[in-house]
């Protein structure tokens, strides 16, 4: 073991567990409350052979989420035949179980309702539900409210009267997991068979930013080994079309998620269902095909309305709040490209029919925007969420007004230091670089699945000299930085679309001294493979 992957282990509190979980290891599924009933009211559905609906989400985990389910299911004896998945639109239901349910439960004659990565605040569609005497099994990962729905069973390790666990940090999709378990103790599911879901585990687990630790660590460990041999169609064809060299945390936020994600923001989520579900690369191609197109019209999207934001210019306020003519479904990403750039909290607004403005909410450090949305609730015709993102809809009228309570509610909590939460920080500082090498970066693999909990390590290099500067790209917006450490090993560093702070940096200057930091990557260019560095920020000193 090379002394910085141990001194990495050391400052993290990794130990041999963590780097190499044991499956049989995982927190028993039963520990979850309802777990019990529910897995019963399933053994009842297979006798008989009732109808069943899944009622999903619109994002990565709720169509993983319903596809885990749906294939857990079938492998404890429901006919494939007997299983209907419903997705909301994002446009038409929003988030939650839509009214529309329940017209679709009687159509086909449905006696039991499995929901998944939602459910647990929607007590009125549950009740009409029991009056069809149509049993409802909540699975979810949200927050609940102190009175929960009416349902046969709700399994959600945020319920307030479940024990703190890392099962709190599951997705939706993790959940329906710990299921799928529960079936396979049982015996319905062959042993081991379920272990074939965790390729999908791993997808909706990263794209929903879940704490990669504890219960989680374990899946997401397996994950990446079963998404490596995944039999696929559609995320072998999704995978080919994106260029996915390495199967890793990166690919699957960056290029995977991205493309699943770009139906149930332009389209329907039913596209990306549609793929995960498919049975041949025949059937799976030319709907990847159709989430490649729906990936590129989205950027194009998010690209018009965030140079139009900037064209105008940001304000003062704390917390930035713009309003446009967008597609409703890239107003998150704009949002979250604002905090990026502007270090502050930002809301995204876009006109809808009636003159009301429908938008979303990023949020880092202390301001949590469900509070402030609380405090900014005449304003409002309704919204809600979670600390870091959420959801809020405006009459025109009412503009103003929401501007200023949410600027007024930022300002009475007298925050400080707030950009500090999104400087990269690092673990280690180094200013030598002999053991930066191949073999290194083979220990670093051993750490993925990368995520909150579990980032990408991050190196700060100190006492070193630029031997090299370069502008790279056709409009020079890439740097390229070639470094030496004292000992006179050489190490090659790259930014992509570089601030002009980074790109101006004069290198013969002897006033300043520049300390990078840095993750360490593989370079493979005409078969050989070396190391270099990709920068995440550059102190100047």
């Amino acid at each position: 073991m090379s002394k910085i992957f141990e001194q990495l282990l050391k400052k993290r509190h990794f130990n041999k567990d963590f780097l190499t979980p044991k499956y049989e290891n995982g927190i028993d599924p039963f520990s979850l409350y309802d777990m019990q009933t529910a897995v019963a009211r399933i053994k009842t559905a297979i006798k008989s052979q009732e109808k069943i609906l899944i009622y999903g989400d619109y994002d990565v985990d709720g169509v993983t989420s319903s596809t885990a389910l749906e294939e857990a299911l079938i492998a404890s004896g429901i006919k494939k035949d007997n299983i209907i998945i419903m997705l909301p639109d994002r446009f038409a239901d929003g988030y939650g179980m839509s009214p529309k349910l329940i017209e679709r439960a009687k159509k086909h004659h449905i006696t039991l309702v499995i929901t998944v990565d939602c459910g647990s605040r929607n007590h009125a569609i549950i009740d009409e539900l029991n009056e069809l005497k149509i049993d409802t099994i909540i699975t979810d990962h949200h927050e609940t409210d102190d009175t929960m729905p009416n349902a046969l069973a709700i399994i959600n390790p945020h319920r307030k009267d479940q024990p703190t666990t890392s099962l709190q940090n599951l997705a939706g999709v993790g959940v329906v997991f710990k299921l799928a378990e529960a079936l396979a103790k049982e015996g319905l599911i062959k042993n081991g068979q379920e272990k074939w879901l965790l390729d999908l585990v791993l997808l909706g687990t990263i794209c929903d930013s879940m704490l990669l630790t504890g219960e989680n660590r374990r899946l997401g460990f397996y994950g990446i080994k079963v998404l490596e041999k995944t039999r696929r169609p559609g995320l072998i064809e999704l995978m080919t079309r994106a260029g996915v060299k390495h199967l890793n945390s990166e690919s699957i936020g960056f290029q995977i998620g991205p493309r699943l994600n770009a139906a149930g923001r332009l389209d329907t989520a039913e596209i990306s269902l549609n793929l995960i579900r498919s049975a041949s690369q025949i059937e799976a191609a030319p709907i990847a095909e159709k989430l490649e197109q729906l990936n590129k019209k989205r950027k194009t999207e998010q690209n018009l309305a965030i140079r139009e934001i900037e064209k105008r210019g940001i304000d003062d306020n704390p917390v930035i709040i713009e309003t446009g003519k967008w597609h409703e479904g890239i107003l998150g990403i704009v949002a979250g490209h604002l905090v990026e750039k502007y270090h502050k909290p930002a809301f995204v607004l876009t006109e809808t029919p009636n003159d009301i403005f429908k938008g979303s909410g990023r949020s880092f450090g202390d301001l949590n925007l469900a509070n402030a949305l609380n405090y900014a609730f005449d304003t409002i015709i309704s919204g809600g969420g979670h600390a870091a993102a959420a959801g809020v809809k405006v009459k025109r009228e009412n503009l103003y007004s929401f501007r200023e309570q949410i600027n007024d509610y930022y300002r009475s909590l007298n925050l400080t230091n707030q950009t500090d939460y999104l400087k990269h920080h690092a673990d280690l500082t180094l200013e030598d670089f002999s053991e930066i090498n191949l073999s290194l970066l083979d220990e670093l693999k051993q750490l993925e699945p990368y995520g909150p909990g579990n980032e990408e390590p991050i190196f700060r290099l100190k006492n070193i000299q630029i031997t090299g500067m370069t502008r790279m790209g056709a409009d020079a917006n890439h740097l390229r930085l070639d470094l030496r450490d004292k000992n006179g090993k050489y190490l090659k560093l790259v930014a992509f679309f570089a601030p002009e702070k980074w790109l101006n940096l004069d290198p013969t200057d002897p006033t300043i001294t520049i300390e990078p930091l840095i993750k360490l990557t593989e370079n493979d260019f005409n078969g050989v493979k070396s190391v270099e560095a990709r920068i995440c920020d550059i102190i100047i000193l």
